[in-house]
């Protein structure tokens, strides 16, 4: 059922992304931008997202029984398709905006959003990079990786191998036991920086959708609430699936489009353009 969505924040001001992040993000393929949103402004798309959430945990086996990667974090995604308030957030024109001056594009569509929530007790997210799964030509796709609750290092708070982006894709792995052993030992190999940080509900992190990255286990007693929302440069070419799990993407985020098409479905509005 789709909810109301009135008297809502709007979240279409601009944030004004400085120099300095542009050049760190361009350096590192990850920011952290401070107040993207205020709590004020994200309370009540928290509760929405929480309500959708809840319906997902219900379903789930009990913690222990679960394999790595749904101990990882309770994922659902594309929330805003029935949901009007979980879509203003995604839609936002602000997030959208900082998308694009950090890749420097004129423009950027949605590719889709995902709520992550990592319970009290979740394990470790491994090493991965998220374009892996993705049917696209461009390295221009970004996430926006912004908590709903204050977020300190030992819940599991977002960590990067700084400047893995310039490498492409490194090992063709899904999120596994198998990724974290073989991609932690490239990361400690290639002696790539890691960065993380604590986080305020409202700040978020934008990385490349080939920046290496993981989280830590959740070791308080408190759920870890991320909101994401991926975009990708207008004018992105979907590619023909090339590993076992981009046709599934294909036929989830793009219906009915063919590789060589551009990303434009009914599901990728354009959400920021300079041209307009």
């Amino acid at each position: 059922m789709v909810t109301e969505s009135q008297n809502l924040p709007a979240l279409d001001s601009a944030y004004d992304v400085s120099a300095s992040d542009v050049a760190y993000y361009r350096e590192n393929g990850h920011a952290l931008l401070r107040g993207v949103a205020t709590v004020d402004e994200i309370a009540p798309y928290r509760a929405a997202i929480q309500e959708c959430m809840l319906a997902a945990s219900q379903k789930l086996k009990p913690l222990a029984e679960r394999d790595t990667y749904h101990q990882a974090f309770v994922q659902v995604g594309n929330l805003w398709e029935n949901n009007a308030i979980v879509a203003k957030f995604t839609l936002a024109k602000r997030f959208a905006q900082v998308a694009a001056d950090l890749m420097g594009v004129d423009g950027v569509r949605l590719y889709h959003d995902q709520a992550l929530f990592k319970e009290a007790g979740g394990g470790k997210t491994p090493w991965h990079q998220d374009q892996y799964y993705w049917p696209l030509d461009n390295p221009n796709c970004v996430t926006m990786w912004m908590p709903l609750v204050d977020v300190p290092v030992e819940m599991g708070v977002l960590t990067f191998a700084s400047g893995s982006q310039r490498e492409g894709e490194v090992l063709s792995l899904a999120i596994s036991d198998e990724s974290e052993a073989a991609l932690d030992a490239i990361v400690r190999d290639r002696g790539y920086p890691i960065t993380r940080s604590a986080m305020k509900a409202g700040d978020a992190t934008f990385h490349s959708g080939w920046t290496l990255h993981q989280a830590p286990p959740n070791k308080t007693d408190r759920c870890r609430e991320i909101m994401t929302v991926i975009y990708i440069a207008d004018g992105t070419r979907i590619i023909e699936p090339d590993n076992p799990h981009r046709p599934a993407d294909l036929a989830r985020w793009f219906p009915g489009q063919l590789p060589g098409e551009i990303a434009s479905s009914p599901l990728n509005p354009l959400l920021f353009s300079r041209r307009a």
